[in-house]
């Protein structure tokens, strides 16, 4: 049985998001949290946050919250019924990644999935900050779901790596896991620049990941490009790629993907689902 969270401010981002893992997980015996937080910084004032008593906060705040996620619920099980999952509500009074930590740790939490709104502007970052946190400050999976994202079985994995990490066996397991889930294809890539060639080190990492995934459909791929994030683009575009996973142990990587492109042509972070993964 996996415990999957799935933090809810009940917006059609969120709901997107919760439809996307009903259907990814729709075979698999699953207890799902929906889980929201009414957030401190909202009922502060000043430079002293003003804390609400608890009655106010049962009788109005925390009220209204534990109606909405009864509301959820019922429409979860109208619209998408499944006899192998399970449905909680929490509703908290908290800082928004204080309160995931609390839950991820108590209820042993296996994966989170969480939606997120994609850039609109060059101005605007592509992922939002409660997401943004979620993913570099919580040790635990996340499921990044996107705004235009819609659920198709995961026939093509990428896995960007510029092979500069040794991966240990237990985070290329929970790869291995996703990838016998629907029988997909993991494309190993690297974005590199032009004439650049791999030292001893990136090779041994390369060949390890070879013989890690041996027994797996998987392929090595080279896209030349001056920014990381348009080789991702362009990899995803040609390959038809239904799944990103990338491993937050590689931070350099791991940011230029997730947290650079601000460009409208770099449109994977609006449409891709993201894994990511914690040693």
């Amino acid at each position: 049985m996996k415990n999957i969270l799935i933090p809810t401010d009940f917006s059609e981002n969120s709901w997107n998001a919760i439809k996307y893992a009903l259907r990814f997980f729709k075979k698999t015996p699953c207890n799902f949290y929906l889980l929201h937080v009414t957030l401190i910084p909202n009922y502060a004032a000043g430079d002293v946050p003003i804390i609400p008593t608890e009655t106010v906060l049962e009788n109005t705040l925390l009220k209204q919250a534990k109606t909405e996620l009864k509301q959820l619920q019922k429409k979860i099980q109208e619209k998408v019924p499944n006899p192998n999952h399970h449905f909680f509500s929490i509703s908290k009074y908290n800082f928004f990644i204080e309160a995931v930590r609390e839950e991820v740790k108590e209820k042993e939490i296996d994966l989170i999935v969480m939606g997120t709104k994609g850039a609109s502007g060059l101005a605007e970052v592509i992922i939002g900050s409660n997401t943004g946190d979620l993913i570099t400050k919580v040790k635990c999976p996340v499921l990044i779901i996107p705004e235009k994202a819609v659920f198709k079985i995961p026939v093509e994995i990428a896995f960007p790596t510029d092979y500069n990490i040794f991966y240990e066996p237990a985070i290329l397991k929970n790869i291995s896991e996703f990838i016998k889930m629907y029988n997909s294809s993991i494309r190993i890539l690297h974005v590199t620049k032009k004439n650049e060639t791999l030292s001893e080190f990136q090779l041994g990492n390369r060949e390890f990941l070879n013989d890690y995934f041996l027994d797996e459909n998987h392929s090595f791929h080279r896209v030349t490009s001056k920014k990381v994030e348009n080789g991702v683009q362009c990899f995803v575009e040609s390959r038809n790629i239904d799944l990103i996973i990338m491993v937050a142990k590689n931070l350099s990587l791991f940011q230029r993907i997730l947290f650079k492109p601000t460009v409208e042509e770099i449109s994977y972070h609006i449409e891709i689902p993201f894994l990511v993964l914690h040693e």
